[in-house]
């Protein structure tokens, strides 16, 4: 496996797995042979500057370890800071191919802790959005300003009444940083950078072309605007429509599948069992909850790792408490913040030898796959040589601004197995291309006449990146594609197929209802 060591992090939220995905080799063929890169100098949550200096690739591939990883370093990879370059292979293909739709996923930014630890003081971070604060972007201010103008869009309910912009001098539970704002305008203008030579939306764009959804948390449909923002910067309000996922499966009319419970409640219970015979993660917590004058249990509630995540991103501290004559007192340390972390990753390698986080993904992201594929069935079929367009055009770019608990089964679902878990402001994205047309048959010569050679429509190919990084040839539908064959993408025709039959295999059944229904044991 080609890998390249980036830092980044297996985190465990809400007893939901995690997956891992491993690193795509790059064509070597490749038009424009240079990724797009932003190098941008940032300042870091300590206020520093940092420039960025040649290539920094935040690689999606763990490195094959001869020793074990280094907790802290994985930690700092999933804080993803916005202060190094960033580049993207997103927009690439062999010359002349013709980019006709992309769909992309993304997980929120940087958000506050969702829970706090018992007896210590909150974060103190600020969520409002100020361009003097670091980390800052030059569409901050713009940004802050086109949102204002959001009543002009159209809104699905209940998300008329979700806040457009984080507001709260101290951050609310989950609410947006400005650090994820800021994550995803850079999402945003990397990709804008990628696509605006293939003119993928045309000026005039029409409200059918942009689809954009959202799950109904602030921070979802907040990072989903500045990412758009990033990517179509001033957009006409006035033909947008922000539609809402009421499930973090994305999973729409289609949710209902007893067997995808049944795995996640195993997945849940190894994941238990993992954890309690860790008898130095028990140590860790004991002593922990003994700093803070709290019963075990108590802490083990309060998940500290989201917050003890929080203080590591933002430069701050780790929570003290004052000494008290019982013993108690003091402050936590990174010993133990990495001890968690070691034991998180160890749950990663259990999870895959298990499998029974793969048969959830599968089921859990059918029907977002599915919704995918008829986007894309749909795109190709209006490129069809002499076709009469549809009134309106066809949705040629998709954004689904999503969670972790999204994310983690959509990467496992591809076959992406060795996929690190979602960083703040991950990023999975889908291509569908077109080949050129081909000549056919042997041209013809009449009196007074040129050739006439009759054209074969061109082909349809897919490119599934991961921030950034081409792993279309690490899914379980195109592993096995000949890269050395005349056609170096991976056909359309293998996704189609993988998500209407071949990714039920795993759970023994051929189609979604099947799988779903089928009878345990």
């Amino acid at each position: 496996m080609l890998a390249r060591n980036r830092f980044l992090l297996l985190v465990v939220v809400g007893g939901a797995a995690l997956a891992i995905i491993s690193l795509s080799l790059q064509f070597l063929n490749l038009i424009p042979t240079t990724p797009i890169v932003d190098e941008r100098p940032f300042q870091a949550v300590d206020g520093s500057l940092v420039v960025a200096v040649g290539k920094s690739r935040k690689r999606v591939f763990p490195v094959p370890h001869t020793q074990e990883p280094n907790p802290i370093s994985e930690a700092y990879g999933y804080c993803n800071t916005p202060n190094r370059t960033e580049q993207a292979w997103e927009g690439h293909s062999p010359a002349d191919y013709k980019l006709l739709s992309v769909q992309v996923m993304i997980r929120h930014g940087d958000r506050y802790p969702l829970y706090s630890i018992p007896k210590t003081k909150r974060p103190p971070i600020d969520c409002t959005l100020s361009t003097s604060r670091r980390p800052s972007h030059p569409l901050l201010n713009a940004f802050i300003g086109h949102v204002g103008q959001g009543g002009l869009g159209h809104w699905e309910s209940p998300l008329g009444s979700v806040p457009r912009l984080p507001n709260h001098s101290l951050c609310e539970m989950g609410e947006l940083t400005q650090t994820g704002v800021v994550q995803h305008l850079r999402n945003g203008q990397l990709l804008h950078q990628a696509y605006k030579r293939h003119n993928l939306l045309p000026a005039d764009w029409s409200p059918r072309q942009l689809w954009v959804e959202t799950t109904g948390k602030s921070r979802t449909l907040q990072s989903g605007l500045a990412f758009l923002y990033g990517f179509l910067p001033d957009f006409d309000w006035t033909r947008l429509t922000v539609r809402h996922q009421w499930s973090t499966l994305f999973c729409g009319s289609a949710c209902d599948c007893p067997a995808r419970n049944r795995y996640l409640e195993e997945e849940q219970k190894r994941q238990y069992r993992l954890r309690v015979a860790d008898t130095e993660l028990e140590r860790t917590y004991a002593d922990m909850a003994r700093t803070l004058g709290l019963l075990t249990r108590q802490l083990r509630a309060a998940n500290p790792i989201d917050s003890l995540l929080c203080h590591l991103c933002h430069g701050l501290s780790f929570p003290c408490v004052p000494v008290e004559d019982s013993g108690s007192g003091g402050c936590l340390t990174m010993a133990q913040f990495a001890v968690i972390r070691r034991q998180q990753l160890d749950d990663e390698v259990d999870r895959r030898r298990a499998g029974l986080y793969h048969k959830y993904a599968i089921l859990a992201m059918y029907p977002y796959l599915n919704r995918t594929a008829a986007k894309m069935e749909r795109v190709a079929k209006s490129s069809e040589a002499g076709r009469q367009p549809r009134a309106g055009g066809e949705e040629v770019f998709t954004l689904s601004s999503a969670h972790d608990v999204t994310m983690a089964p959509l990467l496992s679902a591809l076959g992406l197995e060795e996929a690190r878990f979602p960083r703040f402001a991950a990023r999975v994205v889908f291509e569908l291309w077109k080949s050129p047309p081909t000549a056919q048959g042997q041209p013809k010569k009449r009196a007074g006449q040129g050739d006439k050679t009759k054209a074969k429509d061109g082909e349809l190919f897919i490119r599934v990146l991961y921030n950034g990084e081409d792993v279309t040839f690490h899914t379980t539908f195109c592993h096995s594609h000949d890269r050395r064959a005349s056609q170096p993408l991976c056909p359309l025709k293998n996704f189609l197929s993988f998500v209407r039959r071949d990714m039920f295999s795993v759970v023994n059944a051929t189609s979604y209802q099947g799988a779903c229904y089928k009878r345990p044991g």
